[in-house]
């Protein structure tokens, strides 16, 4: 992962824009909007390098950004010095590289932090990880006597070497535990400002947080993870309904009820890997 947001070079990434627009009014609205500066706790701060999370503009800039500082470098680095496979995914500033080689991992690592640094960049240090991973990764750790391969988490899911009922390898992704617990933080609270909302309005609203959590992750693999995510939303809505009344004689024949009629069952919406790119 890359620390990009508040690192970006106005002067480069100025360069990299007029790569590809030529439209003189664009560009000078976006180095405006760069040099407009933020606003926080009610007092103005200039900035002079850097995208504030939270503008609109913010991540086209930083993909922008990347563009050049890392995605056309690694694509020519892949071509012109690996001898095996790489295999590179970016999201905004998060990225996960694969190699078949250890050691072109290692000199990639080292490479890249040279070329970042040009750019005023740097990897995070605490997400920045070396691990074995793979196909082969259980077999080779069991013969030297190691444990279970290290686990990742990228886009919020926890990427885990599995393997099916035959004893095929594959790649197991479940929802990260930290931003499951984050989630359920939050609808906790938003759960109490809701108190004295009526029943229906609040069980349409966690209706439409269940949809949208299966839709992002209901991947193969993490029905578990959704089903534990609907019984905690059970359970913490129970608690709020509760709390609306010392009098409250909530059973959970009712609660079952409302849950049946509001909370939908978990689903995995998205298809196999090989289902999704067979053509």
């Amino acid at each position: 992962m890359v620390s990009s947001f508040d690192a970006i070079n106005h002067g480069w990434l100025v360069k990299f824009i007029e790569h590809r627009i030529a439209d003189r009014r664009v560009l000078r609205h976006i180095k405006k909007w760069l040099g407009a500066g933020v606003l926080e706790d009610g007092g103005w701060r200039a900035v002079e390098e850097g995208t504030p999370q939270g503008g609109s503009i913010s991540p086209l800039l930083a993909n922008i950004y990347l563009h050049y500082a890392f995605d056309q470098w690694a694509r020519q680095w892949r071509q012109r010095q690996a001898r095996g496979d790489v295999v590179i995914v970016r999201y905004a500033d998060d990225f996960i590289v694969g190699f078949q080689h250890r050691h072109e991992a290692e000199r990639f690592r080292e490479e890249l932090r040279e070329r970042l640094q040009r750019f005023g960049l740097e990897l995070h240090p605490e997400k920045t990880r070396l691990i074995e991973f793979g196909r082969y990764a259980r077999r080779d750790r069991e013969r030297r006597g190691e444990g279970k391969p290290e686990t990742f988490r990228f886009l919020g899911f926890t990427h885990i070497c599995g393997s099916t009922r035959e004893g095929k390898f594959k790649v197991v992704r479940q929802t990260a535990a930290r931003r499951m617990r984050a989630k359920l933080r939050e609808l906790k609270e938003e759960l109490r400002r809701r108190l004295h909302h009526s029943v229906t309005e609040v069980g349409r609203w966690l209706q439409s947080v269940l949809r949208g959590h299966y839709r992002y992750y209901g991947v193969p693999g993490n029905w578990h993870a959704l089903s534990s995510f609907r019984n905690q939303v059970t359970w913490l809505w129970r608690c709020a309904l509760i709390r609306r009344s010392q009098r409250t004689q909530l059973t959970w024949e009712r609660m079952l009820r409302l849950v049946r009629r509001f909370l939908p069952y978990p689903r995995v919406l998205h298809p196999y890997p090989e289902a999704r790119l067979g053509v």
